[in-house]
This record gives structure tokens, C-alpha cells and sequence, in this order.
């Protein structure tokens, strides 16, 4: 029964990826299309691809990072650039919320980026758009998918701490909870597995662990569901108090590469944080796909870069809504 309902689930996610616009309910994905910037800067991919190429290779780090940076911008308020706005008269950041603060980064990326498209091209390409450029450009640079991007987004006239608090799913939001926040967004539980397989590259903090080494049900006791020698590992690194911002790999085994190790990983018990074990613990659906991804790393990239283009299509401005940032942390009247 699992794996046929996963081939069902790779039919109908697999076909062109203008599914994307059918299946969240907006033709052509709302407005965006990948051509956007042919005429009115038709060098804009060109730069931002040589410019994360760059901030790779100083930091291989870095991709992580810009793909994080557009899903926490896609979360709240939809994929606006947001996330990007600083503390102002009448603006309250989303950088100090807490799934960000201390932990949300590439930000000087992006204003070099947005500075070399202002000299190419002024007050042309939003900065809600190079957060979504940025994230394909960073998934391919270390050996993910391509796929195109639907672009066209405008920039926000604010920005939602609130929202950031409350609908960026958190690593030990329980499986139910982390699956009505993709919901909640026009996503399902497929974009909901893909995406975590975001988490083949990237470090994670040891706050966003601790618990399940040494307290995870309240009784004192470790994560049963965590491999014994891993739970010894992460604890030489991840002490019960201190060392908050220690780094660790979310995928031990190739942490800067893009594959399908994430899942083979949580298969064998080792994933890093609970949002990522619970996958497959807590549900037949996710669990059956889970396995498919370990199985197979085709059908992975195929679903990534599909619910990439999905999650790039929550509620963006288009038109005359929202404005182009000439500057990506704040708005083009501040004061």
C-alpha cells in the first residue's frame, strides 16, 4: 500500500512544472513567470548566479543559508523579502524573531547582489525575486536540481515578527503541527517532505537539538527514535547547558553536498532534529515517501524543485502592489 500511494504521489507531483499554478489555484502561477526581467534586465539571472556563485565559494555554508532565507521569507506574509527589512520607526524586523535571531543568515549577500543589479538595472528587480533567484542558484552550485523560477514578485511594505513567530515551523513542532503550517499555505504533505530535504546541507545549532539528547518526553530520557552512537556523538559537542551556538551537520554524511543522504540518514535513526526523525515515526504518508527519497535521489530532485516552485508562489505582490526595494532592508521612504 505505501508504495503505491508514493507512486501516485510521484505521478501527480512529477508532470510539468506548470502544475504549479493549477495546483495552488493561480494560472501561471499567479502572475509570475520566468521571463519577467527578459527585457527589462536581461542580464538580472546572469548576475545573481555569478554573485552566489562567489559567496559559495568563499562559504560553501552559504547555500544552506540563501535557501533558508527564502523559505522564512515564504512563510510569512508569502515570499515578499520581508525577511529582509531591519528595525525602523515603524517597522519591527522579523530578523529578531526566534526561529531567526542568532541563526538567520546571508543578508550581505543579498545587498551585494541587490547592488549590482541597481547598477545594471535601477528599481527593476525586486528583492523578493533574488531571494527566490538565490535559492535555485545556491541548490545547483552544490549539486542540486535546476529548475525554473517563476519571478515577478514585488517587495513588501512591511513586515510580520508575529507572523515569523508563529508560522515558521520549529524543530520540535510536533509532525501535525509543522504539516497545518504548510497547509495553512496552500502546501502539502509532499512540499512538506521535499523541502526538509532541504536539510542535506546546512549546520544546525545545538539549541535546536538539546532536548532530544537528554529530555525529550519531559522524563529525562534521550529521543528513543535517536541512533544510540549518534545520541553519544552530539552530546560531546552539545553539552545540557552552554554551547548553544555550536554547529553541527544536518546531514553527517555529505553536509555540503546536495543528495539524498538526509533521508538514508533518517532511515538509520540519525536524523539531526526531531521536525526531521518524526517524518518517520509519526505518519504511514510521510514515512512511505521518506523511503522513496532514499531510495531514490531522482524522484527527490524532481519533487524539491516542484515544491521549490510551490513554496515560491505563496501570496506574492504583483502589479502595482508592494514596491521594488532599492535597497533590500528598507523601504524606498525611509525615514
Amino acid at each position: 500500500m505505501a508504495t503505491s500511494m508514493v507512486c501516485l504521489v510521484a505521478l501527480c507531483l512529477v508532470s510539468p512544472l506548470l502544475l504549479a499554478g493549477a495546483v495552488h489555484g493561480n494560472p501561471g502561477y499567479g502572475g509570475l513567470f520566468p521571463q519577467f526581467y527578459d527585457h527589462s534586465c536581461p542580464k538580472a539571472k546572469e548576475i545573481v548566479h555569478s554573485m552566489v556563485a562567489q559567496a559559495v565559494a568563499r562559504e560553501t555554508r552559504m547555500a544552506a543559508s540563501l535557501v533558508r532565507l527564502h523559505f522564512h521569507d515564504c512563510f510569512v506574509k508569502g515570499c515578499d523579502a520581508s525577511v529582509l527589512l531591519d528595525n525602523s520607526t515603524n517597522i519591527i524586523s522579523e530578523k529578531g524573531s526566534n526561529p531567526n535571531k542568532n541563526s538567520l543568515r546571508g543578508f550581505e549577500v543579498v545587498d551585494q547582489i541587490k547592488a549590482a543589479l541597481e547598477a545594471a538595472c535601477p528599481g527593476t528587480v525586486s528583492c523578493a525575486d533574488i531571494l527566490a533567484l538565490a535559492a535555485r542558484d545556491s541548490t545547483i552550485l552544490v549539486g542540486g536540481p535546476f529548475w525554473d523560477v517563476p519571478l515577478g514578485r514585488r517587495d513588501s511594505l512591511g513586515a510580520s515578527i508575529q507572523g515569523s513567530n508563529q508560522g515558521i515551523p520549529a524543530p520540535n513542532n510536533t509532525l501535525p503541527t509543522i504539516i497545518t503550517k504548510f497547509k495553512r499555505l496552500g502546501l502539502n504533505v509532499v512540499d512538506v517532505v521535499a523541502l526538509s530535504g532541504g536539510h542535506t546541507i546546512g549546520l544546525s545549532r545545538c539549541t535546536s537539538f538539546r532536548q532530544r539528547l537528554y529530555n525529550q518526553s519531559g522524563n529525562g530520557l534521550a529521543d528513543g527514535t535517536l541512533d544510540v552512537s549518534f545520541a553519544a556523538q552530539l552530546r560531546q559537542g552539545c553539552p545540557r547547558s552552554g554551547g548553544d551556538d555550536n554547529l553541527f551537520p544536518l546531514d553527517a554524511v555529505s553536509s555540503t553536498k546536495f543528495d539524498n543522504f538526509y533521508f538514508k540518514n533518517i532511515l538509520a535513526g540519525r536524523g539531526l532534529l526531531s521536525s526531521d526523525e518524526v517524518l518517520l515515526t509519526k505518519s504511514a504518508e510521510t514515512a512511505a515517501l521518506v523511503k522513496a527519497y532514499a531510495n531514490d535521489v531522482h524522484l527527490f530532485f524532481q519533487h524539491f524543485a516542484q515544491s521549490m516552485v510551490n513554496m515560491g508562489n505563496i501570496t506574492p505582490l504583483t502589479g502595482s502592489q508592494g514596491e521594488i526595494r532599492k535597497n533590500c532592508r528598507r523601504l524606498n521612504n525611509f525615514h
